[in-house]
């Protein structure tokens, strides 16, 4: 019973061996070939992920530094190199060369770097692209003075001023014993706003105990009062004995004076106009010595300076009397002699 059993399981076991061989292999044959297409698709995928790991693994090699040039000097109307109001001369920015979308330096077909303009500024590092900032115009203003008269403290001190001032920044007046006072239409640092200062046809500043005041034929600013921005500065002075104006755009000494250049640059003396004979103040002579004074002269002819009279020996009066008793001839009441 035993063998017949054992030999009855095996033959089943390899029955079941049988039927499962052939259950593959006729899987195997009925399975279809894949296509040509699906072929060039798999190496065509295949080939985009190399390319891909070649693209990654490239690395820029260029140059990284950008060429800057060096800032070159900022030129006014003239040709003249400009100059900011701490008298400090003034310069373009440095124009810088481009970048690519990469943020790499930018080159053109010749190798040449390509530089930053105006309107074009290329990328920066992380490659955005650059705008350039639109600045505000300046307002300017304009001042002009016809036939202006500077005073101080209500007397002249200077006359016949004339000046068109397009782009008013500051205005200068030197007076001896006060110094130099700087005035401007804006706030400025160190100045002092004195209110309604430009007044129509006039500009009336206070310094101390003393007032200098600006006249013009025509308008100075507007139609409104408007605060003036003043500086006293009492350590420069100008070689003139006389009061002096300027303008100009530095609020530092020497300041900006215009005219010759020896007034710009203080090399020789200002010089105003002399008074006329007649308006000059007459000053007072020297007393004369003890028993001596001076006689009235003839007066001076318009134009003319009269001469000093000279000194004149005082008479006494006594003695004159005396002389004037024994020469004097008898009067007609007195008694007839015989």
């Amino acid at each position: 019973m035993t063998q017949t059993t054992t030999g009855s399981l095996s033959g089943w076991l390899g029955l079941i061996l049988v039927f499962t061989s052939i259950g593959r292999v006729a899987a195997q044959e009925t399975q279809p070939a894949p296509s040509s297409t699906q072929q060039s698709a798999v190496q065509a995928a295949a080939a985009a992920s190399v390319q891909k790991t070649k693209k990654v693994k490239q690395e820029y090699t260029g140059r990284t530094t950008l060429v800057v040039l060096p800032p070159t000097p900022m030129l006014d109307e003239e040709g003249k190199q400009r100059q900011d109001p701490d008298d400090k001369l003034m310069f373009n920015p440095p124009v810088r060369q481009q970048r690519d979308k990469k943020g790499h330096p930018l080159f053109d077909a010749q190798r040449q770097p390509v530089m930053q303009t105006k309107d074009n500024l290329g990328y920066d590092e992380n490659g955005k692209k650059l705008h350039a900032s639109k600045e505000k115009a300046r307002k300017t203003v304009s001042l002009s003075i016809s036939r202006g008269t500077l005073t101080v403290d209500g007397m002249t001190g200077k006359a016949a001023l004339n000046y068109e001032i397009k782009d008013l920044k500051y205005v200068y007046f030197y007076v001896p014993g006060i110094g130099t006072t700087v005035v401007s239409n804006d706030p400025f640092p160190g100045a002092v706003e004195q209110k309604n200062a430009f007044d129509d046809k006039t500009l009336t500043v206070t310094v101390g105990q003393h007032v200098l005041q600006l006249s013009s034929d025509n308008r100075l600013l507007g139609k409104t009062p408007q605060s003036a921005f003043v500086l006293v500065d009492k350590k420069f002075s100008v070689p003139a004995k006389f009061p002096v104006m300027g303008y100009g755009p530095i609020r530092v000494a020497p300041y900006a004076w215009p005219g010759s250049n020896d007034n710009v640059e203080l090399k020789g003396a200002v010089k105003a106009p002399a008074l006329p004979a007649d308006l000059r103040p007459a000053l007072l002579l020297q007393p004369c010595p003890q028993g001596q004074m001076r006689m009235a002269g003839p007066p001076a002819l318009p134009g003319q300076i009269a001469a000093p009279p000279p000194c004149v020996t005082i008479v006494p009066a006594v003695s004159r009397t005396t002389n004037a008793n024994q020469t004097a001839p008898p009067t007609g009441n007195a008694p007839a002699t015989k």
